[in-house]
């Protein structure tokens, strides 16, 4: 059995742990901190958020936001992503969560259970975050990772998390609300089936051989009806359903099954916001759109550009888009070297070239290119402070970047 936790203590007035009172706030900060290529950088954040320059902090699935006061007038805005979990993984959590009494009753006093963490990182769920996780972006210049303005962010939302272990869960994907509401039907389910008489069941043996001796005829199975995109009765009235939008999901349901039939497995278990950006990418047409992106709660520019990488490069250039990770770097180093060959005959000029996982970046050219797990290269371009999908995803980097180098205006 794991060790106690204490509960939540005061934390200290300066220092790096002064954002932080509780083992599960220090996590968060301990997972910054490890991901962290400058602690300089960090100071300057720690001192950022103790002088309160981090502005009202905005938590939404995946990803957390503010606007941070640099040196500049203007403040820069900070976001900080974090992977939101899958349904699988939601559903093994909560089973995690209900196996033991004490844990919902420890989340709504306001702590976070060591052995729940333990137990769902054991069944391969990530609740806190690990440093690989944590991707900061900001509008600043500074290419720093993370730069100071995200690294204030960072220690400033620790104090939110220690104070509501839900944020946490908000972070991952679902709210508070969502959470308990789950929790409770579990809970529910899991004492009335404890109250159920166990059936003394039948040998299996005697089982089957009752089953052989009387043999059911089964039917022939019927014909598959043909196909039609046409509704045979209208939707009933007062459900704000148009006979259109019921038509258009057939479709879409119908060409889905179509492709799995023919081995097409790719689109069989998106999340639900990625089903949405892959409706979305089809051009259903703008009120579908605004629909779409009113019912994943995704701000409109992010739910933009999700769509622009699902168009270009399908589930695998959305998985690229929403997630970093760290490929072979003697993979990296030879597109490096690559790419540096090859602006040398594009350009006179020295151009910067800066690697992070598995991203090449040419900040002074506003162009990245990111290496996708199906070993393709995805380009993108930066635009009014985010990384925008490009162009179609190549097996060779400098193909990858000629196809945007114009774009760039290069």
């Amino acid at each position: 059995m794991s060790p106690s936790v204490p509960g939540p203590r005061r934390a200290p007035a300066r220092g790096k742990h002064a954002f932080a009172a509780t083992w599960w706030g220090q996590a968060w900060v301990t997972a910054l901190e490890d991901s962290a290529l400058d602690a300089g950088r960090l100071s300057r954040g720690r001192t950022y958020a103790r002088k309160g320059m981090v502005g009202p902090i905005t938590i939404a699935p995946g990803r957390v936001t503010a606007a941070v006061q640099g040196s500049r007038p203007r403040p820069y805005r900070s976001s900080v992503h974090l992977p939101v979990l899958a349904d699988a993984e939601w559903d093994t959590l909560f089973d995690t969560v209900v196996a033991r009494t004490g844990h919902l009753a420890a989340l709504l006093d306001g702590e976070m259970p060591a052995e729940l963490v333990d137990d769902a990182r054991r069944a391969g769920v990530p609740l806190l975050p690990r440093p690989t996780e944590l991707d900061p972006e900001c509008s600043c210049p500074d290419w720093g990772h993370p730069c100071k303005h995200a690294a204030a962010l960072c220690y400033a939302i620790a104090v939110t998390i220690d104070a509501d272990p839900f944020v946490l869960f908000a972070l991952r994907g679902r709210n508070r609300e969502e959470v308990l509401t789950e929790l409770r039907v579990r809970r529910t389910a899991k004492q009335e089936t404890a109250a159920l008489p166990v059936p003394t069941g039948v040998p299996a043996a005697a089982a089957y051989a009752r089953w052989a001796e009387h043999t059911p005829q089964l039917p022939e199975p019927p014909a598959p009806a043909a196909h039609t995109a046409a509704l045979p009765l209208a939707p009933p009235s007062g459900t704000g359903l148009s006979t259109t939008d019921l038509e258009r999901l057939m479709t879409d349901t119908a060409a889905r099954a179509a492709r799995l039939l023919a081995g097409d497995t790719t689109g069989l278990h998106l999340t639900r916001h990625q089903d949405a950006v892959r409706i979305a990418a089809s051009g259903p047409g703008p009120e579908w759109f605004h629909h779409l992106i009113q019912n994943t709660g995704i701000k409109p520019a992010a739910f933009a550009r999700l769509t622009r990488a699902w168009r270009h490069g399908g589930p695998v250039g959305l998985t690229v888009a929403e997630q970093p990770h760290t490929p072979d770097p003697a993979v990296m180093a030879a597109a490096r070297t690559a790419l540096t060959a090859a602006l040398a005959d594009m350009t006179a000029a020295p151009v910067s070239l800066r690697a992070w996982r598995n991203r090449l970046t040419l900040p002074d050219h506003g162009i990245q290119l990111r290496l996708g797990p199906d070993a393709r290269w995805y380009p993108g371009l930066h635009d009014n402070g985010e990384w925008w999908p490009a162009a179609p995803p190549h097996t060779d980097p400098v193909t990858a970047l000629t196809s945007v180098w114009q774009q760039a205006g290069k």
